[in-house]
Order: C-alpha cells, then sequence, then structure tokens
C-alpha cells in the first residue's frame, strides 16, 4: 500500500535510485495558497549532504508541483509533486545485488516479491521520505490557517536524553536539537559512531498545538492510533509513546488521569488524546529510531542462493537517522491532523448545516 489518509490523502511513488520521487495529494481543499518555495524550505530541513551528522548524498531535493495549483492557489484537484534524483551513486550498491544486508529490508522484500531494487534499498530505502515531507508542507499551510503548529526535534541520541524542551533551539541547531545543553555530547556521539564505521540510534518528540477538541474516529481510526500508525511507517522507527507511553504503566490512576477545571486540563499525562479523541490539549508523542542499519563494518550474511558470507557495505549513509527523521515525523503529524480535520466536519447534523445555511 502506496497510499495513507482518507479525505487528505497522499500516494507516494519512486525508489532510492530511480529517475525521480514524488507524491499525489488528494483532498486538498481549493483555495489554500501554496507555492513550491514553501514546501521547497520543509524539504531543504530533511535534505542530505548538509553536515558532517547526514549522509554524504548531495541532493537538492528541488520540488516541482505538476497539477492542482494555479496562480498560486489550490484548485481541488490531485497535486502532484515531483523531485529528481540527481545524484545516485549505483555501482556504490553492486556488491550487494545478491546479498542481504543485516538490518534491512532486502530479506524481506525478496522473501514478499522474489525481485528487489538492491540500489540503495529501491522502494524501502528512507529517499522516499522526501516525497512526504513535501505532502506534509502542504498539510502545514492548511493547519497554519487554523492556527494549529506542528513541531519536532531531537529529543535523545545514543542515550543522551534532552532534560529540556526548546522548540524554538531547533531551528538553529544542525542536528534540530531540543536541548541545547545536551546538543554537544550527542553531536559528539554521532561523530564517535561515525569514525567507528557505526551508527547510533534516537528519539525524536513532537508536540501538535491549538487542535480543537473532537478530532478522531473511533473506534478504528483514533487520532491516537493513525498518529502512531504514521509515525511507524516512517523507516527505521521501532516504537511511539503518546503522553506518559510506557511509564504510564508505572503509574497509579491518580498519578495518571489529568484532573479537569473550566479552564482546561491541570496535567497532560493523556498527551492530548482521550478515547481515540483529541481534548484540546497539547499533543505530545515520541518516536524511537533503531541505528542506521547501513554501517560499514564486515558483517555476516546470507545470498539469494543461501549461501553464508562475510560482507562490507559501501555507500553514504547517515550515522543517525533520527536526525532527519524528525521532519518526517513533523510531516507526517501534519497529515494525519489534516485529513482528521476533514473528516470531522460532518460528524455532526450542526455541523453540516452550517456549512448549507447559506
Amino acid at each position: 500500500m502506496n497510499r495513507f489518509g482518507i479525505r487528505f490523502s497522499m500516494t507516494t511513488f519512486g525508489e532510492s535510485h530511480g529517475k525521480a520521487i514524488g507524491c499525489v495529494l488528494d483532498g486538498v481543499p481549493a483555495g489554500l495558497e501554496i507555492d513550491e518555495a514553501s514546501i521547497q524550505r520543509e524539504l531543504d530541513r530533511r535534505k542530505p549532504g548538509q553536515n558532517a551528522y547526514a549522509t554524504a548524498r548531495k541532493e537538492a531535493d528541488a520540488v516541482e508541483i505538476l497539477s492542482g495549483v494555479f496562480e498560486g492557489k489550490s484548485t481541488g484537484t490531485p497535486i502532484a509533486m515531483v523531485i529528481y534524483n540527481t545524484n545516485q551513486k549505483s555501482k556504490d550498491y553492486s556488491n550487494i545485488k545478491d546479498v542481504f544486508r543485516p538490518g534491512h529490508a532486502d530479506y524481506t522484500y525478496w522473501h514478499k516479491y522474489g525481485i528487489r531494487d538492491y540500489r540503495g534499498g529501491g522502494r524501502a530505502s528512507a529517499r522516499e521520505t522526501a516525497a512526504r515531507v513535501a505532502a506534509g508542507a502542504v498539510a502545514k499551510r492548511m493547519l497554519s490557517q487554523l492556527g494549529i503548529s506542528v513541531r519536532s526535534g531531537v529529543a535523545e541520541i545514543a542515550g543522551i536524553a534532552a532534560k529540556r524542551y526548546d522548540f524554538d533551539h531547533v531551528a538553529r541547531s544542525e542536528i534540530y536539537a531540543l536541548d541545547p545543553d545536551a546538543e554537544t555530547a550527542q553531536k559528539q556521539a554521532v561523530l564517535d559512531a561515525k569514525a567507528a564505521h557505526d551508527s547510533v540510534g534516537g528519539v525524536v518528540q513532537v508536540r501538535i498545538d491549538g487542535l480543537p477538541t473532537g478530532l478522531g474516529e473511533p473506534l478504528y481510526y483514533k487520532l491516537d492510533a493513525v498518529l502512531a500508525d504514521a509515525m511507524m511507517g516512517i523507516n527505521a522507527v521501532k516504537a511511539v509513546e503518546i503522553g506518559e507511553g510506557m511509564h504510564s504503566a508505572r503509574l497509579k490512576g491518580s498519578e495518571n488521569n489529568d484532573p479537569i477545571r473550566r479552564d482546561g486540563f491541570e496535567s497532560n499525562h493523556s498527551g492530548g488524546i482521550l478515547g481515540g479523541i483529541g481534548n484540546g490539549d497539547t499533543v505530545r508523542l515520541n518516536v524511537y529510531f533503531k541505528p542506521t542499519p547501513s554501517i560499514f563494518q564486515e558483517q555476516h550474511t546470507v545470498t539469494v542462493d543461501d549461501e553464508e558470507v562475510d560482507f562490507s557495505l559501501k555507500g553514504r549513509h547517515d550515522p543517525c537517522v533520527a536526525i532527519r527523521g524528525s521532519v518526517v515525523c513533523e510531516a507526517m503529524a501534519a497529515l494525519v491532523c489534516a485529513d482528521m480535520l476533514l473528516l470531522n466536519m460532518g460528524r455532526t447534523m450542526e455541523g453540516v448545516k452550517s456549512y448549507y445555511a447559506s
């Protein structure tokens, strides 16, 4: 499945070393102001080759809108966007044509389809997430007109955790760190892993502010369930927590409940969601990324002919995928919110009548 969302839906296409990647957005309301520059700004946050903490692959990630926008506004028809790949080095992957890389999807793609694009992982590559960021940029434009903000930042790298969360600092940080005091140690952990031809994992925190109360479609399209689905669909994500997450299992009900007063909740252990429906408070989630499986150490594996071999990987890879992954988390959260807003519009007769009252 390559489609995400119901009312505000995204379909992506392309492979890591193919001619291009891109997306088609359907359900974008007509009249939304959209320009390539605003989408490009989001892509620039995610693009590779910007510093020592990311892959050396140099891609401009220049987006081109093909349809669905006229004179700077959405027309209500599908919005197609394309990003051409310009810096492939497919020969770097020739030595793994018949080899399954540990930690990658090579093994499972082969057994599912009987064929795989070994050049950088093909469709399974995180390169595809650039298309998600482009789509998320459009969703963020829609959310901004409703006073809704989606922010993200790196809360932890290699076990070095933030003690405070400064989302304003993220824009000034090369690794999108939330805690300026932890940033130096986090950077060094990435560089140390890189020097050792290894990699490290990390944790991204996403916060959504300004969501109206009532978003979410019980029972099987709950806000928290779809957010978790969106995050787990990102390459290398292995766990998602909402609110207190795993810690809530260690609390008493008296500690985990959020007391309510007329002016709102006294705490936010729920992460802004109750019964799968947003309660109007800040939505907070932590997204856990495994270490990048692309490491430059000799590893044991098998070939497509089930022969045991030792091999060493070549290529250009992120020593910590969570860093650029934080931008993808933000984009996917924005897509979920846009979808939920449109789904919620017809849930009551008052809502239907207010729309058609004119």
